[in-house]
């Protein structure tokens, strides 16, 4: 079934969509194919009830069951790092039925079941059977888009599993080599030094994770493939650094960006970390790289790093952050990023700075400060 969605534009052409899906091999009903399509309206709602009413016929046509009775088992579609209840994973359950306080794996990492939410962040209590999407608290650490989540009998069989898991991937990744920047690619494609360019990818969603991936595997080039030899959720950190380091492998973050320790770490072991705010972007970038015509690296310099440890509401000048310089020094009219769990969200510039009541030019580390940001 596809439901082919935004009808209530007025520049939609479904035709236009059926006629692509049919270049994919996909033919749908209207054109003599076995293809279900539903043109529906996500936001006035429109032909939601035709979708729900197919989904409900093709179940019983394909005798589409499942056993409520069972360990639950499903499939991770989207994880996230959330500040109060760490990671959190969507999960769509297909057998069985998850409660509360069970021990599961998927993929790399176990847990237990703290919390079940639903759609709307509310708790469920009756726990969740087939064909349910639903929120699972209690990971031990961020899952990929696509593991496979799995009830087990007890705590210490789902870390045993975990252990192996993650011992067989390191295994499986390690291998030394020299580390290569994205500069230097094309070159090294060209004096055959290097027939794969692995990458780790670290972003802000599962799912923008998972597109980004997708996208970059999808590059071709005669002489070299791309690899993606871990995705992960959150900051880039120094495991990441580390692994890339062994993997000769570049570094692309999605919407965050790189700790301290990470960034240190990436200086001394000469590791390529790429920021990137928008998927094309990144995609071209590698693009470019492969066919040797990357323009030159334009270098973002970090001069300070500043931590917030208060708010103040002043009259007239608006929100003042009080801070604390943990290195570097921070200089007025430096440009800045707010970052929250690692994660970017705002860019703008420093437009005052204060030591005390006086406006100074500059702050050293380990100093504390007032700032406004424009």
């Amino acid at each position: 079934i596809v439901a082919l969605n935004k009808i209530d534009l007025p520049s939609a052409n479904p035709d236009r969509i059926k006629e692509q899906l049919s270049h994919r091999g996909l033919l749908v009903e209207d054109w003599g194919g076995d293809i279900i399509t539903c043109e529906v309206s996500a936001i006035t709602g429109s032909g939601i009830d035709h979708l729900l009413e197919m989904i409900l016929l093709q179940a019983e046509i394909l005798d589409l069951k499942a056993n409520l009775n069972r360990r639950s088992q499903g499939i991770v579609v989207e994880a996230e790092l959330d500040k109060g209840r760490g990671a959190m994973a969507t999960v769509l359950i297909q057998h069985g039925t998850l409660n509360v306080g069970e021990s599961f794996i998927a993929g790399q990492f176990n847990g237990r079941v703290r919390a079940l939410l639903n759609e709307r962040g509310n708790r469920v209590t009756i726990g969740a059977g087939p064909s349910t999407p639903i929120q699972v608290m209690g990971f031990s650490g961020m899952p990929q888009v696509g593991d496979t989540f799995a009830v087990v009998e007890s705590e210490a069989l789902a870390r045993e599993i975990s252990v192996q898991r993650r011992q067989l991937k390191r295994e499986h990744e390690y291998h030394h080599a020299k580390p290569v920047t994205l500069e230097e690619i094309y070159d090294q494609i060209k004096e055959g030094q290097i027939r794969e360019l692995p990458i780790v990818i670290k972003g802000d969603f599962g799912g923008s994770v998972e597109a980004l991936s997708d996208s970059l595997m999808k590059l071709v080039n005669d002489e070299v493939k791309i690899r993606v030899i871990h995705r992960g959720i959150g900051a880039i950190n120094a495991s990441d650094v580390l692994l890339a380091a062994a993997s000769n492998a570049i570094i692309i973050g999605f919407h965050v960006r790189p700790n301290v320790q990470a960034r240190e770490l990436a200086q001394r072991e000469k590791v390529d970390i790429r920021l990137y705010d928008i998927i094309y972007r990144a995609i071209q970038d590698v693009t470019d790289a492969l066919e040797g015509l990357l323009q030159p690296e334009i270098q973002e310099k970090v001069v300070g790093l500043v931590e917030i440890r208060e708010i103040f509401r002043v009259p007239r000048s608006g929100t003042v952050a009080g801070c604390f310089v943990l290195s570097g020094n921070v200089n007025r009219n430096s440009l800045v990023r707010v970052l929250r769990d690692s994660v970017v969200i705002y860019e703008s510039k420093i437009s005052s700075l204060r030591r005390f009541k006086e406006d100074v030019r500059e702050v050293q580390t380990n100093f504390e400060c007032g700032l406004t940001i424009e």
